[in-house]
């Protein structure tokens, strides 16, 4: 049986509970403690979408604020100093559980506790980054729910070509300390650029200015695109990032469906709001006394695929008929 198989079949077994079973109420013995490290700013209007999954699926499992369950909230608005400063102020509050939302989150926490449970949402690979072991086991205190697979990245490319058949080089957008992920893609980008006659270009970001310039590189001769890493760079920064993108009249595709939304061509991606919610479950299971480690790392079971036809029309492109048959929300 293949990883990915095996991994959907254990957690189509865990939705499959009678909900009854799984929504009893805590034993009222303590009020639990749940820590959440988000990487977004506060005013972040989607990462509240995300938190806000996660306590109403926390609270259709029993548990609500106030009563036997206290939030402690930590943003770091993509800044990776004050995400390390914010997990060790986390672990030192010692909660039940903490949830935590990008990558560089979940390594500041477990530089800091190899005990404190962790769950996390919207990761990428957390094998290859030495976050966990292996997905079907985890071990330790780290377990939870990723969203991007490398094998996207083909996608993302086959996607942007469809949309902008002219394209002939594509640059691979990422900040290299919130995503040191993100050159594990290249492989699955190079190969899907072979067959579709477009050049894959790594294109390391720090801040703006540095966006800035890819753009400006990619915009001097016609072929040029770009790919958004699925970073918390990326998320914190979409807001600046897209009207860049639209000042320079460079086809991209995005990661996070809510990027295609703010005025991005395109965007594929995991549904993030759902693996919020289904985070809520592991947090639960956790604070009803399961080991973290035992409960398998799950990946995406929906991505959306959301077209901007406005945004299409800026750049002068046709969104073929079938591309929008198979979208999951078209931006008219």
């Amino acid at each position: 049986m293949k990883r990915r198989e095996f991994i959907t079949l254990l957690g189509g077994a865990a939705a499959a509970w009678p909900l009854a079973a799984r929504a009893q109420p805590p034993a009222p013995d303590r009020v639990r403690r749940v820590g959440l490290l988000m990487g977004p700013a506060e005013g972040d209007p989607k990462a509240h979408t995300w938190v806000a999954a996660f306590v109403e699926g926390l609270r259709e499992l029993g548990w609500t604020e106030g009563r036997n369950l206290q939030l402690i909230y930590r943003w770091a608005g993509g800044n990776l100093g004050r995400i390390e400063t914010f997990g060790r102020e986390l672990i030192e509050l010692k909660p039940d559980v903490i949830l935590a939302s990008n990558t560089p989150a979940v390594a500041a926490l477990k530089h800091e506790s190899q005990t404190i449970p962790v769950v996390f949402a919207n990761l990428s690979d957390p094998v290859d980054t030495g976050l966990v072991p292996n997905l079907a086991r985890p071990g330790g205190n780290i377990t939870g729910f990723t969203a991007f697979e490398y094998s996207l990245a083909g996608k993302w490319l086959e996607t942007l070509k469809a949309i902008a058949p002219r394209i002939s080089r594509i640059a691979l957008v990422f900040d290299p300390e919130t995503g040191p992920f993100a050159e594990k893609y290249i492989s699955s980008l190079q190969a899907a650029g072979q067959s579709l006659g477009v050049e894959s270009i790594e294109a390391p970001v720090r801040h703006l200015g540095d966006v800035e310039r890819v753009l400006v590189g990619q915009a001097r001769e016609p072929g040029g695109s770009i790919l958004v890493m699925p970073t918390s760079f990326a998320v914190a920064n979409r807001l600046s990032i897209i009207p860049l993108v639209a000042r320079y009249r460079v086809p991209a595709i995005y990661p996070y469906p809510v990027m295609a939304k703010d005025g991005g061509l395109v965007a594929y991606g995991a549904d993030s709001v759902s693996l919020f919610r289904r985070a809520a479950s592991y947090v639960d299971r956790i604070m009803r006394g399961a080991n973290p480690g035992d409960l398998p790392v799950q990946q995406p079971t929906k991505y959306n695929l959301v077209i901007n036809l406005k945004t299409a029309k800026a750049l002068g492109l046709d969104v073929p008929a079938t591309l929008l048959a198979r979208a999951d929300e078209v931006i008219e």
